[in-house]
């Protein structure tokens, strides 16, 4: 399935019912009075994250949402029936937005929580509503209330604990392969993957995260070079990135170090906040270095990168290596889970004992 991370769509609740103008008509009952109903509700619009779906492609050729109208009231105090609710179901982490004003309205992130994104009209108000001491037979009623009626953006962020971040041909689909349950297409050429792979690693029972890998990115792709910027909003959730590097191009005129360096420079163009986050460098590809010069060519390119941080040395294709950067990745991706979380409620007649002895 071809993958869509943004659509836009209409929607629009149902109107609420009219009210009715009725009078009870009844054999042997002399004084009948108003008895019309008020109009029903229109029906809602909701969303709803959906883990089982990871594109909007549904959403791309169906455009337009409608709930159903409620329906009219009518006599013998019959009030209308509400209009039934919708509800659209889309991948977790997409983020919806009004597509006139660009105004985040929602995001998807707990699966299975419904979310009212457009609501339904109240229905009107029948005579029976107006009647009183002074107004014995009132003829007054109101219409329906019209439904909510938007135009809305749908753009979708994957949820990823670690993202991989590099140019075309660095590896970045061999590795996600060899570290996880994903599968996808490897090939000896650029642009390779053309939307994100989601791989989930297991690195003992009970223990995984979340891996993503997104297309390559060329030198110019904050204005929109190659396959531009348009998947760099899937890192922007994760909790590490991950730099790969391919210390073995197919041009050895190609200079590893200033790919590097371009890479980071489109990623501070594209958010600070991203460029921000924690990222470690991988070094990819040593399998096809001779081993005498594998300590030389790693040692200089750090030097010449000027990079500070952890430096990890991998072959993706035979997993040299592969196994003690997962682990290690864990190990952050855990740590960073657990500082997040709040503080654990304690019952206030055991707060003494939750505190450690001096």
């Amino acid at each position: 399935m071809k993958f869509v991370d943004e659509a836009f769509i209409d929607i629009a609740a149902g109107d609420g019912g009219n009210g009715c103008v009725s009078f009870r008509h009844e054999k042997y009952k002399e004084f009948g009075g108003p008895n019309g109903g008020d109009g029903g509700r229109g029906g809602h619009v909701f969303a709803v994250a959906d883990p089982n779906l990871n594109t909007l492609v549904d959403y791309r050729y169906a455009r337009r949402h409608e709930a159903r109208r409620g329906e009219h009231g009518m006599g013998s105090d019959m009030f209308g029936a509400a209009g039934d609710d919708i509800t659209l179901k889309m991948p977790v982490g997409t983020i919806i937005t009004d597509a006139d004003t660009g105004a985040v309205l929602y995001e998807l992130l707990e699966p299975g929580k419904p979310l009212l994104i457009a609501k339904g009209g109240d229905g009107g108000f029948g005579n029976l509503r107006f009647k009183s001491a002074i107004n014995r037979a009132p003829r007054q009623k109101t219409p329906g209330w019209p439904g909510e009626k938007k135009s809305l953006k749908l753009e979708l962020k994957v949820l990823a604990d670690v993202g991989l971040l590099g140019m075309p041909n660095a590896g970045k689909s061999t590795l996600i392969a060899a570290v996880s349950n994903a599968r996808p297409k490897i090939a000896d050429y650029p642009f390779t993957t053309l939307h994100p792979n989601l791989g989930v690693v297991r690195v003992r029972p009970e223990q995984s995260f979340v891996i993503a890998d997104i297309p390559g990115l060329i030198e110019g792709a904050s204005e929109g070079a190659g396959l531009g910027h348009q998947f760099l909003r899937h890192l922007q959730r994760t909790r590490l990135l991950l730099h790969i590097v391919d210390m073995a191009p197919f041009d050895e005129s190609v200079d590893p170090v200033a790919q590097a360096k371009a890479i980071v420079t489109e990623l501070k163009k594209y958010d600070s906040a991203l460029h921000a986050k924690p990222r470690w460098l991988v070094l990819n590809k040593l399998d096809m270095v001779p081993a005498e010069e594998r300590a030389f060519r790693v040692k200089d390119f750090v030097k010449r990168f000027r990079w500070k941080g952890p430096v990890f040395e991998i072959s993706a294709l035979t997993r040299e290596g592969c196994e003690s950067l997962v682990r290690e990745i864990y190990q952050h991706v855990h740590a960073e889970q657990v500082a997040g979380q709040p503080p654990a409620d304690v019952d206030p007649r055991f707060a003494d004992l939750s505190d450690p002895p001096h």
